[in-house]
């Protein structure tokens, strides 16, 4: 549109109004109008025909030298020429051009979502491919991405835990913080589902969203840190944080590795799936048990549906016309004509 604005500082004479780009860039009220464009010239082409039908011819004797063409005798197609521009104007004016402009404004109430993510070096195994936490990290970023206007932080837990990245909605941000998650970013190993919670819960409760969500995604059971899961469920439950727990893994002999030989060595797993559901329950939240990634996708878009805001908007139409431009011309074409239309050029000889 960005032609049809620079057209908008000239006046309704200036040619800029007949250039491609503008007459593209409209919009029509009744564009079917425009095709009648396309009679006019059969108009002229009948009436040819006619006249050679009807009209009446008069011999005339004349030497060779007065049978010279005359470029003279090209006036006599000026008045016809500003008819069919008169008409071709007044059509387009018929058809409305148009500029709309339309704003659209969006917005949802919000909700505040904190996902919690087990870094523990439990989440290196790889039932899960490539493993558990590459797995986790892709999945994250994914939500993110399907998100609108919703503040969203994220918490890291081994044997300690810490906020990575505030609530806020700076989601290319936030997926650059996902993918720097790494082992060595806490040193003590353990997992610390507890602290994990009470650090997620310490983000959110000043917070006036009308909804707010943790997140909580282990493989393992609360090995480390000094509060209980249980206690710290109840915290989060007081402040009114919905919280949904995701137990991530396989129980009993699980890949992690090779061996001397060079094939995967496997290891024993043991999972507190006890705690993560009540965790769940004490959270008004959904318990889930996943053992592939397909599986993590799933669980993970089912909470995007459960958490979605609904988005509301506004839409704003200004509609201006712009026949009243066209109109003009062809008033001035079809006063040509017919002033033109009784003088010497509608008289000369035809060759």
């Amino acid at each position: 549109m960005t032609e049809v604005n620079n057209a908008l500082d000239h006046e309704w004479w200036s040619l800029q109004w007949f250039t491609p780009s503008i007459l593209n860039n409209f919009t029509w009220e009744f564009s079917w109008v425009l095709f009648l464009i396309l009679l006019i010239p059969l108009l002229f082409i009948l009436k040819w025909l006619l006249n050679i039908k009807l009209k009446q011819r008069l011999p005339i004797a004349l030497t060779k030298r007065e049978l010279q063409w005359s470029a003279i005798t090209l006036l006599r197609f000026i008045p016809p020429l500003f008819f069919a521009l008169a008409m071709a104007l007044l059509l387009i004016a018929l058809a409305r051009p148009q500029k709309t402009n339309e704003r659209v404004e969006q917005w949802t109430e919000g909700i505040d979502i904190t996902m919690v993510v087990d870094i523990s070096g439990s989440m290196q195994i790889e039932d899960f491919k490539p493993n558990r936490l590459v797995a986790a990290k892709k999945v994250c970023s994914d939500f993110v991405k399907g998100r609108f206007q919703d503040r969203i932080g994220l918490v890291i837990f081994s044997g300690e835990a810490y906020s990575l990245a505030p609530l806020t909605t700076d989601y290319k941000l936030l997926e650059e913080y996902i993918e720097e998650i790494d082992f060595k970013m806490i040193a003590n190993d353990g997992t610390a589902i507890g602290s994990a919670l009470a650090v997620a819960t310490n983000r959110m409760r000043d917070g006036d969203a009308k909804s707010k969500v943790i997140i909580l995604l282990s493989d393992g059971e609360n090995t480390a840190g000094n509060i209980d899961p249980i206690t710290a469920a109840k915290l989060a439950a007081a402040y009114g944080i919905k919280i949904y727990t995701i137990a991530i893994g396989k129980e009993g002999r699980v890949p992690w590795g090779k061996d001397f030989f060079g094939r995967p060595r496997m290891v024993e797993n043991t999972l507190d799936e006890t705690t993560l559901r009540e965790i769940a329950d004490i959270g008004a939240g959904q318990f889930y048990r996943v053992s592939n990634n397909k599986a993590l996708e799933n669980v993970f878009d089912e909470i995007d549906q459960f958490e979605k805001a609904k988005i509301m908007e506004t839409r704003f139409k200004d509609t201006q016309d712009f026949y009243d431009v066209y109109l003009k011309w062809g008033i001035i074409f079809l006063l040509c004509f017919i002033g033109l239309k009784s003088s010497f050029m509608n008289n000369v000889l035809e060759d």
